[in-house]
């Protein structure tokens, strides 16, 4: 198929998804929640493919560790959009504190506790299929000590909320100076040359004046599609949970999250499943750092502006769910200190991850909380040279990893 048709193709798909949403937002029409909630989900997941298709072809022109995580950004936009309302409501409605914070581990604990392991699993697959040899090692780049070192810092801080039990303006604040800082770093980074695949890649290829245009436009159109669609697809999983005799908050805390990280899950496996492993791990590790910085910290500051206090108060369970997911964070982080993922880490945590839908009780989110902290700090013990090398990577040039990496770890 030649790229003008691929394109063509990929844009009609999008649109044809995205048209009942606005349809229905424009003309003022409340269909059941059940079917807002499928059409208006529809349409942030065609949203969300623009956004990846979007911010992968900008590669092109910007430098290459600041693109992955302008790409990271971009495609958990549509989760940003519809936790912000959540947390902007509860400004003036409590009841919907419960929905930021289940929108926001669940999408923290989907990231981690299924897009790495899964990503991970298509890449070692894909090297024994490309070379003929098996490995169980997935080699992270140097420079990906980067991000870790940010995810660690911020995963510390996160413990935070659960010891308090607030998310307070001022730690609100302190994430977000922490997310600029990472970005600010990120800039400083060497222009690369992307691997671009499908309609990125016949994006990417377009002339420099034609693509400076449509790339722009594909991020206009996509996130006024987000904002038109954000409130009725939140408003309608919390109705729909009551329709379908469904958990309100574990419905709000797995499906929006599933449906607006989806494009980038796929477009993650299927670089992994092209040899592009590290890329992809790369990614969703630079998406980690985004969701656990700008998105907690951005929750005290909607709440503020709905009408809320300089503090967003958390419930038991809420408590516990951030609980587990800052856990499940540090654990993450130090499966990775050495800068390898093996196959038995993706195994651990994707189990650990389908462990927690039948623990409900108050109980066994703590004994899995309990599991992810002994596992964690049982690898910080085993490579306990790398945690300061890891702790300082922020603050260093990337020129300065071969220094500060111990030389038996880098062998």
């Amino acid at each position: 198929m030649s790229p003008g048709r691929t394109l063509a193709r990929s844009l009609s798909i999008c649109t044809i998804l995205a048209v009942p949403a606005l349809v229905l937002r424009i003309g003022g029409i409340h269909p059941s929640a059940v079917i807002s909630m499928l059409i208006f989900g529809a349409a942030v997941v065609a949203a969300s493919f623009l956004l990846a298709w979007a911010a992968e072809s900008a590669q092109v022109d910007i430098s290459g560790g600041l693109a992955i995580a302008v790409l990271a950004l971009i495609a958990v936009l549509p989760e940003y959009a519809v936790d912000l309302y959540y947390a902007y409501t509860a400004g003036s409605n409590p009841e919907y504190v419960q929905y930021a914070a289940a929108n926001m581990t669940g999408s923290n604990r989907l990231l981690l506790g299924l897009g790495w392991p899964v990503v991970v699993l298509v890449a070692l697959a894909a090297t024994k299929r490309l070379t003929g040899s098996k490995t169980d090692v997935l080699q992270l780049e140097r420079s990906n000590r980067l991000e870790l070192g940010f995810l660690l810092t911020a995963g510390v801080a996160a413990f935070w909320m659960p010891i308090s039990g607030e998310i307070q303006i001022w730690f609100g604040l302190l994430l977000l100076l922490w997310f600029a800082f990472y970005l600010i770093r990120l800039a400083k980074g060497e222009v690369e040359e992307p691997d671009l695949i499908g309609t990125a890649a016949v994006l990417g290829g377009l002339p420099r004046a034609r693509r400076r245009v449509v790339v722009p436009a594909l991020f206009i159109v996509s996130a006024a599609v987000i904002l038109a669609c954000a409130e009725p697809f939140a408003e309608s999983l919390v109705e729909a949970g009551t329709s379908l005799g469904i958990d309100q908050f574990l419905l709000v805390q797995w499906l929006a999250p599933l449906s607006s990280e989806a494009p980038e899950f796929i477009i993650a496996i299927i670089f992994a499943s092209r040899g592009n492993g590290a890329g992809a791990i790369a990614t969703l590790i630079s998406s980690k750092v985004n969701q656990w910085t700008l998105l907690v910290g951005s929750l005290p500051i909607a709440y503020l502006l709905g009408g809320g206090g300089t503090a967003l108060v958390l419930d038991d369970r809420q408590v516990e769910e951030m609980l587990l997911t800052a856990t499940q964070t540090m654990m993450g982080v130090a499966l990775l200190l050495a800068l390898r993922f093996h196959r038995w880490s993706a195994w651990v945590l994707l189990l650990l991850f389908a462990v927690q839908f039948p623990v409900t009780s108050t109980e066994g989110r703590l004994i899995l909380s309990g599991v992810y902290g002994a596992i964690a700090l049982g690898a910080f013990a085993y490579r306990y040279r790398l945690i300061v090398p890891t702790f300082v990577a922020p603050w260093k040039p990337p020129a300065d990893e071969e220094l500060t990496t111990p030389a038996d770890v880098r062998a």
